[in-house]
């Protein structure tokens, strides 16, 4: 095959992977978008006596660098740094995954093997990019479904890794059917039954995701949430204005609809730009006017997100990511903070603890230290922030309410840990402007879908400047502000206490594949060395 057709090949998969993809992407193309690539790989493993073991790493580095470009360009908008390292790196971590499966698929005589490896090292490598220090998982397969909750309902068992998973499945079929008919140019009832079998493959879940989809009811457990959407620009006003300015305003908004049947008022990431301590909350002027906003409506409680911090106390060992006062022996945390307020001086806080690397950590700054001043400022504290060992729901009376923090929401089992701990409910408090008017904000939106389906817990989404919405148990979006304008929505939406399977089991599919794939991993070192000791012998 000449190069030219591969790097065609190669060119098309990247190209069928982005337009796949979410807001605006049609996901079946998902389900073929590795063909081209495949075909390139099987020539590389048909040749393989002309063709370098590390050949095709340039072919997929080429179609995965496309796919990363087009679908997360936006990053650029507040970082030029953070959208190098997230285009180079992810497509550096799935070509390498690539190449690990063409390696596999030479070494071994039964070729299924090969394929298998692909499903298990792909699987792995996205359930592993869902909790490290690189952790960049926006492009995890299973998410490309998202704008199209009724054709993914069966993730309320597997979760996002599920789809993934399935996803490799159809398209290594759909290649050895392209293989049989073209290549090998068979025909027989064997290969008909085959075809059959990878179109119900195909369409199988879809039928049953379908089914449940107009089947599922709620259970009607109505609460009264009102979601603000201030609008403030976090480039021009967000760290510009005085704090109690950004207090009024977003009071002011929200007074234009709450009466007494709201009982929860939800505000985005950020909404408080005072910076409280946490030893001395209650003393905060931004609080003070919450409560006395409060008072008039004395069963509305309120979920604001704030940067907050904490002073270790005598004898209290500060974590990692502590940081020393310049004029005092003693430390504090800084952190990206969701509290619950009311009337009264109690309060509840949740810890943002999925950050996002390189703006809110420092990958591995527990062994590099000394990089935890490179962190990326987009405002508020720069550096690692400090976490939350244990995802803990706000607790009000018999509801219990998971608070989500922006990237949070990317991550299903980490949701779906509120679930097991009691949450009925979602609320998920973001600041998007930083990306401006792009594919980011909406694609963030549609992940919400995915963990509405998983955890089957309504949603309501607080963005700072949009796209605020509430999500159903189904995963539809059902009201939604407009981009860029300050806005007010409320709705009753059902709590729920069923644990679904994927909540009780998390990542089950991600984790097995983690595992399995380290014992295939043994076995292809085994296999290369034995191989080159005869080599070497029968030089």
């Amino acid at each position: 095959m000449k190069k030219i057709y591969q790097v065609f090949l190669s060119v098309l998969s990247g190209v069928l992977l982005t337009v796949s993809w979410p807001a605006g992407g049609f996901p079946l193309f998902l389900l073929v978008a590795l063909v081209p690539l495949l075909i390139i790989e099987y020539y590389h493993f048909s040749e393989r006596k002309i063709n370098h073991a590390f050949g095709i790493f340039g072919y997929a580095f080429l179609s995965f660098f496309i796919w990363n470009l087009f679908t997360t360009w936006w990053i650029y908008n507040s970082t030029l740094v953070g959208v190098i390292f997230a285009l180079l790196f992810n497509t550096l971590f799935l070509s390498t995954i690539f190449t690990l499966f063409h390696i596999t698929h030479r070494l071994f005589s039964r070729q299924w093997v090969g394929y298998l490896g692909l499903i298990l090292y792909w699987t792995a490598f996205e359930f592993h990019h869902l909790d490290w220090d690189l952790s960049w998982p926006w492009l995890n397969l299973g998410n490309g479904f998202a704008s199209y909750p009724q054709w993914v309902q069966w993730y309320e068992y597997t979760g996002a890794l599920g789809g993934s998973l399935w996803i490799l499945l159809v398209n290594i079929c759909i290649f050895l059917l392209y293989r049989q008919w073209f290549v090998q140019k068979k025909c027989s009832l064997l290969l008909a039954g085959y075809s059959l079998g990878t179109l119900l493959l195909a369409m199988v879940p879809m039928i049953f995701s379908v089914i449940r989809y107009n089947s599922y009811t709620e259970v009607q457990k109505p609460v009264n949430v009102l979601v603000v959407q201030p609008n403030i620009n976090p480039y021009t006003e967000q760290y510009d204005f005085p704090p109690q300015e950004i207090t009024r305003r977003l009071l002011q908004l929200a007074a234009t609809k709450t009466d007494s049947s709201v009982q929860f008022i939800v505000t985005p990431e950020s909404a408080i730009q005072e910076y409280i301590w946490e030893n001395y909350m209650n003393q905060s002027k931004s609080f003070d006017s919450i409560r006395t906003f409060l008072r008039k409506f004395p069963n509305t409680k309120m979920v604001v997100g704030l940067s907050s911090r904490k002073v270790f106390l005598p004898g209290e060992p500060p974590t990692h990511t502590a940081r020393k006062f310049r004029d005092a022996d003693e430390y504090y945390d800084a952190y990206n903070t969701a509290a619950l307020i009311d009337t009264s001086v109690g309060l509840q806080t949740h810890h943002k603890s999925k950050l996002t690397p390189g703006v809110e950590m420092m990958p591995f700054a527990k062994y590099l230290t000394f990089m935890e001043s490179f962190a990326i400022d987009l405002g508020g504290t720069v550096g690692s922030l400090g976490t939350d060992p244990l995802q803990i729901p706000f607790r009000v009376g018999e509801l219990s309410i998971a608070p989500i923090i922006c990237y949070e929401s990317v991550y299903g089992e980490y949701v779906a840990s509120f679930v097991r701990n009691g949450a009925e409910l979602i609320f998920v408090i973001t600041n998007d402007g930083w990306w401006g008017n792009t594919p980011g904000h909406r694609q963030h939106l549609t992940f919400s879908s995915l963990r509405a389906i998983e955890t089957r817990r309504s949603i309501a989404r607080s963005a700072n400047t949009g796209i605020s919405a509430f999500v159903n148990q189904r995963g539809d979006i059902t009201q939604a502000t407009p981009y860029w304008t300050p806005a007010v929505i409320k709705q009753q939406i059902n709590a729920n206490d069923t644990i679904t399977f994927y909540v009780r089991y998390g990542d089950f599919i991600g984790r097995a594949c983690y595992y399995i794939s380290g014992i295939l991993l043994v076995l292809v070192a085994a296999f290369s060395i034995t191989q080159k000791r005869r080599l070497k012998e029968l030089r």
